[in-house]
């Protein structure tokens, strides 16, 4: 029934789309992946995505992509909700990452609408319903106007929620009123993940329940999925502690569009897990580092913050 084909899935709390590390010479750093995954689980993630926009898809090619998928799954499959990014440019592309995710022991499968060609309503409808028909993995729509040109409006995203594989929509539009009508329309039909880790997103969540937060690169490490945990142990001001934290990194580090103020999402979120010694590495071209005066004020936020 497609009034509980949200309880097919135990995704909740902070899921971060989590960067890709490479290596100095381009290619996919194995053992700094290893080592990041084991940090952002020993740190409490509830779930990890990887292959988002984060994780710099756009750049890999289709082995690569197979590869992190197969080293993920291998070394996380069971401990915690593992999510694909399978955004593709065509129906085929995304039916074929979602069966190598399959084969890692992933959970789920994330997915924008193709990019670039901005596809009309009735032609994303039909992406969508290609692609699940095709797998098995259960589906999260990415809503992300940034990446993709399109910010999906309530009656298309209710038109995907009505699919039989789709479990989930990431509402990543940067109106916070898209968030609050898609999270109201359809809450009891799918899992609707993009809660900011204020106020108002704590008093949604006490009053009207609520999923979580399919956030960027976990960088602050526990206090990321803290504010989860300790909103569901009932502590509040623990909660509001950790997601003032959040607030602080969202403030400084980019804009209200989810724009990076200092150059890409993932240039700035490198440059955070470079700072505290953990495996960030560098952005692919045509993305382009962070300057050294950038580094400097983003390890000044992680001063600000504790973290360094």
């Amino acid at each position: 029934m497609a009034s509980i084909k949200r309880d097919r899935v135990n995704w909740q709390g902070y899921l971060p789309a989590i960067t890709t590390p490479f290596s100095a010479d381009g290619g996919l750093d194995e053992a700094g992946l290893g080592r990041l995954l084991e940090w952002l689980h020993s740190e409490g993630m509830h779930g990890l995505v990887l292959a988002g926009t984060t994780g710099e898809w756009t750049s890999m090619s289709a082995a690569e992509r197979a590869r992190l998928f197969a080293l993920t799954g291998a070394q996380m499959k069971g401990k915690l909700p593992l999510i694909a990014g399978c955004s593709s440019f065509t129906a085929a592309e995304s039916i074929a990452f979602a069966g190598h995710a399959a084969q890692a022991g992933f959970d789920g499968v994330l997915m924008t609408p193709p990019p670039y060609i901005r596809p009309r309503a009735d032609e994303i409808v039909g992406f969508y319903e290609t692609v699940a028909a095709a797998i098995d993995l259960p589906i999260c729509i990415y809503n992300w106007p940034p990446g993709t040109g399109i910010d999906m409006d309530l009656g298309l995203l209710s038109r995907l929620a009505d699919i039989d594989g789709v479990v989930a929509i990431k509402q990543s539009s940067s109106s916070f009123d898209r968030f609050v009508e898609t999270f109201f329309a359809l809450k009891d039909q799918v899992r609707v993940f993009g809660f900011p880790m204020n106020e108002i997103g704590l008093t949604m969540l006490r009053v009207h329940g609520g999923d979580g937060t399919m956030g960027a690169g976990g960088v602050l490490g526990r206090y990321q999925p803290g504010f989860y945990d300790a909103f569901w142990a009932g502590d509040l001001d623990g909660a509001r502690a950790c997601g003032a934290k959040d607030r602080v990194l969202m403030r400084e580090w980019y804009t209200p569009e989810l724009v990076g103020r200092f150059g890409s999402g993932p240039a700035i979120l490198k440059a955070a897990l470079d700072a505290q010694g953990l495996p960030g590495g560098p952005v692919r071209a045509p993305l382009l580092p962070v300057s050294d005066a950038a580094r400097e004020e983003i390890a000044q936020t992680l001063r600000k913050l504790q973290i360094l």
